[in-house]
Parts: structure tokens; C-alpha cells; sequence
């Protein structure tokens, strides 16, 4: 007799259409969010250390102005133009494509976001650290270049580009590894995500495959991929006629410290 058990894991694909949208700068900047705040519609809902996920487009100058952020770590990636950065401890900067900003809030800082150019297209993630020792903090701002993140390059024809975490240029206080992963075309990707854990991925470009267990589904641009998972699993994403970059994020589901609801 042959016993087959099914581990637990949930799945859930959300489509660009499925996810929450916002708008700021009179409709300059729109946002659609595939994890929006937990009082928003739509997308998925916050998991773990992991609260909110937002990709912001602006065509032209954009400002999102000068408003206050207290204890959470909230990370903007740049995947296109540029993001400017001035906040109240002084700091005025600029971060280009490939590059991160990178705000734990602490005890508190207000900012702004300044977009320039033609076309700008950036992540914007928050993350929850222990909020019991975040608080007590001072806020510190720091940020990195593209050429600053160490890069693996698997079977010649995959390139991780490792940005938070163990293996990143970026420390944070929240339990997560996030990691940027470019497949050329009929290449793949395995990872393998940890028991009581969450992989949360978002296409950036291109077209894959994601495969975990019997279940296989197809991802495109702006497609959102959230697993959550209480057996260790294996996740692996391949690429046919296409390649593809996605953003990936994992982080344990409880990160052993009380989160808090808001």
C-alpha cells in the first residue's frame, strides 16, 4: 500500500487587477499594492514580520510629502528612474535603478519621496521588527547602490542578487531574506522555504512558471505569489521562451516576538 500525504501549504496568485491601488500627487504616483495596509481592500493580507508591499509608478516629477513614520523598517527598491529621499534628521538623498533606501524608523523620522524624470517605477516594503526594542531606538537611514549587492550566478544562466539578509548588503532587525532573481530563457530556479514560513515573490518582468508539489501556475508581470507553508517545501520557478525577474521575500511566519495589530 502506498501512502501519499499532502503538506500543508496555502498558495494564492493575485493578478495586478486583484491587488490595492493608490494614488498620490494629484494622480502622478499610483501604486497597486500587493499586500496593502490591513484596513484596505483588496491583495493579500499582512503575514509575519511582513506588513505592506506597494509598487509606485510615476510618470514625470512626483512628490509623496513630507509624513511620519514610527518603528517600522520600510525599504524602496528602484527598479526604474530615480527616488529622492529627504527626511527630518537631515539626510538628502538620491537612489537610481537597482539601488535601495532603507529607513528603520525608530523612535520616529518624517520623509518625502521625490520621483524625477520620464518614468519611475519602485517597491515600497515595510517590515515589522520587535517593536519593544524598535521604539527605543534613534532612526538611521542608509542606502545602497546596485553595484553594491553580491551576486550568485547558478548554472550560467541564473543571477541572484542578494539584497537583505544573511547573504545581503542590507541588515535589518526583521527576520527576512530578500533576494532579486533574473532567469534567462529555459532556465530554473529552486529554493527551498523553511517549515512555518511565508515566500512572497513578485514578477518584475517577464514570464515563469512557478511549481510547488502537484501545483503549477503561471506568472506574468505584476503578478503577485504569496505561499504560506507549516512543512518545509520546495519552490521552484522556470522560464520558457521568456526570462523573467522576480523579487522574492521569505521570512517566518511567527519571528518570535508579539506583532501588533493596527
Amino acid at each position: 500500500m502506498t501512502t501519499t500525504t499532502r503538506k500543508e501549504y496555502t498558495l494564492d496568485i493575485y493578478k495586478p487587477e486583484q491587488q490595492g491601488s493608490g494614488a498620490f500627487d494629484g494622480g502622478k504616483i499610483t501604486e497597486i499594492k500587493p499586500i496593502p495596509f490591513p484596513q484596505e481592500p483588496g491583495g493579500a493580507k499582512r503575514t509575519g514580520p511582513l506588513l505592506y508591499w506597494a509598487w509606485a509608478s510615476a510618470k514625470g516629477d512626483g512628490i509623496i510629502g513630507m509624513h511620519p513614520h514610527k518603528g517600522f523598517e520600510i525599504i524602496s527598491y528602484v527598479m526604474e528612474g530615480s527616488v529622492g529621499h529627504t527626511d527630518t534628521a537631515g539626510n538628502n538623498r538620491r537612489v537610481s535603478a537597482g539601488g535601495i533606501q532603507v529607513m528603520q524608523t525608530g523612535s520616529g523620522i518624517s520623509h518625502r519621496e521625490e520621483m524625477y524624470g520620464e518614468r519611475t517605477e519602485f517597491f515600497q516594503i515595510w517590515f515589522e521588527p520587535n517593536m519593544e526594542t524598535a521604539l527605543k531606538k534613534a532612526p538611521v537611514y542608509s542606502e545602497f547602490e546596485d553595484s553594491q549587492f553580491p551576486r550568485t550566478t547558478i548554472d550560467s544562466n541564473t543571477i541572484v542578487k542578494h539584497i537583505v539578509g544573511p547573504n545581503g548588503a542590507a541588515q535589518i532587525d526583521a527576520p527576512i531574506e530578500w533576494n532579486e532573481v533574473t532567469i534567462e530563457t529555459n532556465g530554473r530556479y529552486s529554493i527551498a522555504i523553511d517549515p512555518k514560513s511565508l515566500a512572497a515573490m513578485v514578477l518584475i518582468e517577464g514570464e515563469a512558471q512557478l511549481e510547488i508539489e502537484s501545483e503549477s501556475k503561471t506568472l506574468n508581470r505584476r503578478d503577485f505569489a504569496f505561499l504560506k507553508t507549516q512543512d518545509p517545501i520546495q519552490l521552484t520557478i522556470s522560464t520558457g521562451e521568456s526570462s523573467a525577474r522576480f523579487a522574492i521575500i521569505t521570512a517566518p511566519l511567527d519571528p518570535g516576538y508579539p506583532l501588533i495589530r493596527i
